[in-house]
This record gives structure tokens, C-alpha cells and sequence, in this order.
């Protein structure tokens, strides 16, 4: 009798924030990791102090610590994409480029965002951040998950020019990242969704809901996702496709666990 052969499991590697609140980034993403039938490593950049109402400080976690929490996990595990969530400074964002650099071969999916308003980042220059991330770990990504209106005002602040490019988009393609997915893309003059840019070819649309769970970090949920079909061997194009479809469906179960946002149900019941 011949044994059947099971696949490997999917070893996805998250790097960001812990939200305490389960409201985003780490731990949740494990949790939908394991939804989908991968086993997430994690690397914790910075730990958050909030509720599902507000964000009220962020410790961030030594750069070298990271480093060495990463290295840990990449040397032992058969890691088969690498996500990077919400970064805070520049030196951290030096540390996780240098890891992606040495890990070239797995596909990076790279969340875009502009950092947070709290005290605890007061001493540094949000450009600053985020001329980094751009500079250093958008050239290394595969797939960038950003919000549709911040690359034109990343331009009108002057990010973007180095590219040389016509419009925020092809700048982001001339930095080097091939694959763009847009949140809250105007796909009509009243219907907001989603579009993946791709460099040299059509783009692609699709329709999203309008969400009472994870509103303000869909480009999260669907990083998540696609870092685990790309470990999975899927290409970009294919694994957009089946995040949107995914992501879609998860939004349509979730609970109002305290006195702010709904939070994603993930139990069985």
C-alpha cells in the first residue's frame, strides 16, 4: 500500500507589532495563519500598550534583538515567505532589510503605512521612517499592501521622485517592488475596492466591502493572507485573487469584545 504523500506544511515569517487587544498585527495573524492551514514564526518589532479603542504607547524592541530572534527562526525553519507589518524607525527598518537581503530568495510581502501618532515616536521624523522603508525594503518585496491615497501623498511630499516616474504607482514599480494591491481604490465615483498593480501589465479590480471589523488595517489582513498562499508556490496574481476572496470572508464573522472597534471572530462557534 503505498503512504500518501501530506505537503509540507506553509511556514510563514511575520515581522511587526504585538496588538495586546487582538485587534491586528501579532498575535492575530498567527491566528490566521492557522486558518489557513500554515504555522506562522513570529519576530516582535515593537509592543503595544492599548485596548480596541486606542493605541496609547509603543515600546520598540531592540534592533539587534530582532535581529537575532529572526536568524534563530530562518535557520531552523524551512521559512517559506516573509511579512513585514508596521515598522517605527529607521533602525529597525536597516536591521529587517538586511535580513531580507540575506534571505533574497523568499517572496516579501510589505505592509505601507505612515507611522502612528504617539508620544512614544516623538523623537523621530515620520519621513524619515518612512524614506527608509521605501528606500531600504520596498526595492526587496514582491508584494506591496498599501492604502490607495497614501502613494500620492508620499509624492506630493517629494518620497517619490527619486523614481522618476509620471505618476505615485510607476514610482513605487521604478523602486523595485513588481506587485502594488491598493486598499480603498476608487473603482467608481461612488464604489471604492481594491486594485493590484502589476509593472507591464493591466491592472486588476475587485469590489470590497465596506467593513465594521479591521477598518482601519485591511492592508494587514490581506498581507497576512497572501504571505501564506505565496508560501504555498502561488504566484502574486493568483494569490491576490484568493486573498480577496478569503479576506472577504473572514470580515463577515466578527464580535464586539469591549469599548471599541469590532475585532474578527475567529473561534469555531
Amino acid at each position: 500500500m503505498t503512504t500518501p504523500v501530506i505537503p509540507a506544511t506553509p511556514l510563514p515569517l511575520i515581522f511587526g507589532p504585538f496588538d495586546p487587544s487582538g485587534a491586528s498585527n501579532l498575535p492575530i495573524d498567527a491566528v490566521i495563519c492557522a486558518r489557513l492551514g500554515a504555522h506562522a514564526g513570529s519576530v516582535v518589532t515593537a509592543i503595544h500598550v492599548q485596548d480596541t479603542a486606542r493605541t496609547e504607547t509603543i515600546q520598540r524592541l531592540s534592533p539587534d534583538l530582532i535581529d537575532d530572534q529572526a536568524r534563530c527562526l530562518l535557520e531552523d525553519m524551512a521559512i517559506g515567505a516573509l511579512k513585514i507589518g508596521p515598522q517605527y524607525d529607521p533602525e529597525t527598518i536597516a536591521i529587517l532589510a538586511q535580513i531580507a537581503a540575506d534571505y533574497s530568495e523568499l517572496p516579501l510581502v510589505l505592509q505601507l503605512g505612515t507611522p502612528p501618532t504617539v508620544p512614544d515616536l516623538d523623537d523621530l521624523d515620520p519621513e524619515d521612517t518612512l524614506g527608509a522603508l521605501l528606500d531600504l525594503l520596498l526595492p526587496q518585496a514582491r508584494v506591496a499592501v498599501v492604502d490607495a491615497g497614501l502613494p500620492e501623498h508620499w509624492a506630493g511630499l517629494g518620497l517619490l521622485s527619486a523614481s522618476g516616474a509620471d505618476n505615485p504607482i510607476e514610482a513605487l514599480h521604478e523602486l523595485g517592488v513588481p506587485h502594488v494591491l491598493c486598499t480603498n481604490s476608487a473603482l467608481s465615483p461612488d464604489l471604492n475596492g481594491l486594485t493590484l498593480h502589476t509593472r507591464g501589465q493591466a491592472s486588476q479590480r475587485w469590489p470590497w466591502p465596506a467593513p465594521t471589523v479591521r477598518v482601519s488595517d485591511s492592508e494587514s489582513l490581506l498581507a497576512t493572507i497572501l504571505t501564506c498562499l505565496l508560501c504555498q508556490g502561488q504566484s502574486p496574481e493568483a494569490a491576490t485573487q484568493q486573498a480577496v476572496t478569503t479576506a472577504t470572508a473572514m470580515l463577515e464573522r466578527h464580535f464586539h469584545p469591549g469599548m471599541g472597534q469590532r475585532l474578527l471572530l475567529h473561534t469555531s462557534t
